[in-house]
Parts: structure tokens; C-alpha cells; sequence
């Protein structure tokens, strides 16, 4: 696959988010370094940092992967643990970049850089090839609606510039970006050690004429995690009741999935009561409309009893009201999912009690086929059926990425313990290729 990563190129100074997943020692930390250093985004204090860190590491010479890699405990084991979270902006393209650890026992990390992605960069060692976890890394991605994928074959000086490493690599990726359902892969190879095809053209690959990484991310479509409207409608979760003084009440939340205008006819749910919007407004004043991905108040032309975890939605295109449903869910927690487990699940801005009716199955990773269990262990992905002590209006995880998503949070340690999305993986219900 040789389409950008996005329909509409970058205009501007758009803000791309994009996370590095893919499995550890490929080298997504150093490639970020490398990004950053040559793109100038380094001060010099942190240079000398990182500098002294390599030098204590008994590196040859500076080793880039430290730039992201911040704690102590990381830059000793040379892993990165935690998500970190950088920043750079070009002439066209404003960055925020979410380095995502590669073990297997830090999956859940990976799935909280990911969550609000607009992109995944997937890291590939060209001698390597593609390994389960960078398979296990791109499969969250994709269930946690990432449909574009940027693929930067590493290593390519290990590999010997060859052409034939890098189209290894590009037939398994296409084989499985055809079963995720992804809408579009760019392929770029690339040295992070040495800086080939990240922010200049190689020389060592004359066979390659596609674009450099920093290329393909100022091409990249921006806000693709908020703002696609897939067909659900908009959505304002309330997150707070503003009471006006001498009275009256408006409704503060972020928006998603659509746009609202004073005038619209609503509902809120999940009581289902019906009002018109007599007003949009921001701190600097009233809107005419409000976007996806937009902090907003608004009035209501009734005086409805509404509070925090309801949910404003368009009269003619409202989310479901469920007290049962299946869903998607990426297990992080050594205590298994079964049938029976209580906890508490955490959807746009509720917090309800659920348990889990029952465990229906679990994704292979090296299939993408759903295999029947009765349970799910540590970074398992798996379906399951829910219930929960008060309603929740959500749409499908493949239609509103806000609405469609959930935390499962321990009742005893409130630990998160899941991620969860409303629905069967995608995946799941295309044809095998």
C-alpha cells in the first residue's frame, strides 16, 4: 500500500498527534531522538544530558534513544517504560509525539499513547522482520481506531541498504494492514542511527523515491482521533453544571463526532428528556456552531434535571441506552477477566458499577482470529458481555471513538485494569487474506 496516511494533506500548522508502537530494541526511541535532533528541536542542556547519560552507558557515541527515554530506571536498562511525550513543530506541522514501550509487560502504556492518536508510526527492524509484538502493537492500534499507519523499516544500514529487506518487510505489513481494515500504510526505509530517509533524503538507498518520515508527517491528515464523523452524530458528555448567578444552568463538556448549533433539537440521555439549544458559547463568547474536539457551555430551553455522566446528543441521531452489551476488551491485569468479575467502568464522564456476564473470546494475535475462551489473562484481547448498575448511552466504538470507549478500573485498588471498546473487533468480521 502506497497511499498517504490520511485523505487531505496538512494545511498549516495543523497539530498531529502520532504514537511509535512496535516491538523493543527496533529502535522507535532513537528515531524520535534522531527526529528531534535534526528537525533542531534540542536545546543544548538536553544534548549535554544525553551525552553524559551514553557516556555512563559506555555508549560509542550519543545514543539518541535517551532523548525520550527520561527516567532513570529506562535510561539504566536502555527500555522505555512509561509513555513519553515530546513535541516539535516544522514549518508545516505542529507534533505531539507519544513514545510507546515495546515490552510485552507495558502493553497498557502502549494502548494510553495510542487512545488519542491520529496516526501510528510502527517501527520495523529490517533484519528482523515483523515481530508478534509490533503485530499485538498495531492490532490495539487499530481497535483503538488508528486506521492510518506510518511504517519506518529500521535498520536499513544493518541490512545493507538492500531493497529486498525492505520489501520483506512491506509484504508482511500490507498482508496484515488488509486484515485490520487499515485505510492507508505509507512504508519508509529508514536509518535512526545514522539519519537516512528521517528528516533528509538517503543517499544509500537510490532504489527508493517515496517521501522521509518528517515527509509523510507533514502529509499526514491531523484530528482524525475527534473529529471523524462516522455517522453517529454529535455528542457533548457533561462534564460539569455551570449555575449562573441570578439562575439558570448551562452544560460544559468537550464535543465530538459532530458539530452542534444553537437552534438544534436535543436529547439527553440516558433519561431520553428533549430540549432545543438556545446557545453554544466559550469562555470568549457565543458560537455559531461548535466542532469536534471543542470545550464548550450550552443552554437548553427547558429546565431539565441534567447532571455530570449525561449526555447531550441530536434528537434525530441519539447513541444507544444499554444496560448490557459486548465489547472489546484489552486485559492489562494479572487477576483474569471472567464471568463474575465486579468492578467499576468509566465512560465519557460516568462512573458506574458492571460485571462481566460473560467471556465469548479472544484474539489471536498471529491470526486475527477469535478463539473461544472462557476468560482473559494479561494483555490478552478478547469480547466480552456486560452489564452495568445505571444506563449508558454509547455508540459503537468504530463510529464515535469517545462514546464508543470505556476504562475498567479495579473496585479495591482503582487500578485500571482494561481498556474497553462498545463492539466486536473490526477485524473480526472482515475476510480472511
Amino acid at each position: 500500500m502506497t497511499a498517504p496516511p490520511g485523505a487531505e494533506p496538512a494545511s498549516g500548522s495543523a497539530l498531529l498527534r502520532f504514537a511509535t508502537i512496535g516491538s523493543v530494541d527496533d529502535g522507535k526511541s532513537t528515531l524520535i531522538g534522531r527526529l528531534l535532533h535534526d528537525t533542531k528541536q534540542l536545546f543544548d542542556d538536553q544534548l549535554e544530558a544525553v551525552a553524559s547519560a551514553s557516556k555512563r552507558r559506555g555508549a560509542p557515541g550519543v545514543d539518541l534513544s535517551f532523548v525520550t527515554d527520561g527516567r532513570r530506571a529506562e535510561r539504566e536498562q536502555g527500555i522505555t517504560i512509561d509513555v513519553a511525550y515530546r513535541y516539535a513543530s516544522t514549518p508545516r506541522r505542529k507534533l505531539v509525539i507519544a513514545d510507546c514501550p515495546g515490552h510485552v509487560q507495558y502493553t497498557r502504556n502502549m494502548a494510553t499513547g495510542a487512545s488519542t492518536a491520529d496516526l501510528a508510526v510502527a517501527v520495523v527492524d529490517a533484519t528482523a522482520g515483523l515481530r508478534q509484538q509490533t503485530r499485538r502493537h498495531t492490532c490495539i492500534a487499530a481497535l483503538l481506531g488508528v486506521c492510518h499507519l506510518l511504517v519506518a523499516v529500521n535498520k536499513m544500514d544493518l541490512a545493507g541498504w538492500a531493497e529486498s529487506a525492505f520489501l520483506s518487510v512491506t509484504d508482511e505489513v500490507d498482508a496484515l494492514a488488509r486484515r485490520l481494515g487499515l485505510d492507508s500504510v505509507v512504508m519508509v526505509p529508514v536509518s535512526a542511527l545514522l539519519g537516512d530517509n528521517v528528516a533528509e533524503p538517503s543517499a544509500h538507498m537510490p532504489w527508493y523515491s517515496g517521501p522521509t518520515l518528517l515527509g509523510a508527517l507533514e502529509e499526514a491528515r491531523a484530528g482524525t482521533w475527534a473529529h471523524d464523523d462516522r455517522g453517529a452524530g454529535a455528542r457533548l458528555p457533561v462534564q460539569w453544571v455551570v449555575r449562573h448567578p441570578g439562575g439558570g444552568r448551562s452544560y460544559a463538556g468537550m464535543v465530538s463526532g459532530g458539530t452542534f448549533r444553537p437552534g438544534d433539537a436535543v436529547a439527553v440521555l440516558p433519561g431520553g428528556q428533549r430540549s432545543r439549544l438556545t446557545s453554544v458559547e466559550t469562555f470568549d463568547g457565543p458560537l455559531d456552531e461548535a466542532r469536534a474536539s471543542l470545550s464548550v457551555t450550552v443552554r437548553l430551553d427547558d429546565d431539565l434535571d441534567v447532571s455530570r455522566g449525561d449526555l447531550i446528543a441530536p434528537v434525530d441521531s441519539p447513541p444507544e441506552v444499554v444496560r448490557e452489551f459486548d465489547a472489546t476488551l484489552c486485559w492489562f491485569a494479572d487477576v483474569p477477566a471472567e464471568a463474575g468479575r465486579r468492578f467499576r467502568l468509566k465512560h465519557t464522564t460516568r462512573i458506574t458499577p458492571a460485571q462481566v456476564v460473560a467471556v465469548h473470546s479472544r484474539l489471536e494475535v498471529e491470526t486475527l482470529e477469535l478463539e473461544p475462551t472462557s476468560r482473559l489473562g494479561p494483555n490478552d484481547i478478547g469480547v466480552v458481555r456486560l452489564t452495568v448498575g445505571t444506563p449508558l448511552a454509547v455508540d459503537a466504538y468504530q463510529a464515535n471513538r469517545v462514546t464508543g470507549s470505556f476504562l475498567v478500573i479495579d473496585e479495591q485498588t482503582n487500578a485500571t485494569v482494561a481498556a474497553g471498546m462498545v463492539g466486536v473487533p473490526v477485524m473480526a468480521t472482515l475476510p480472511q487474506v
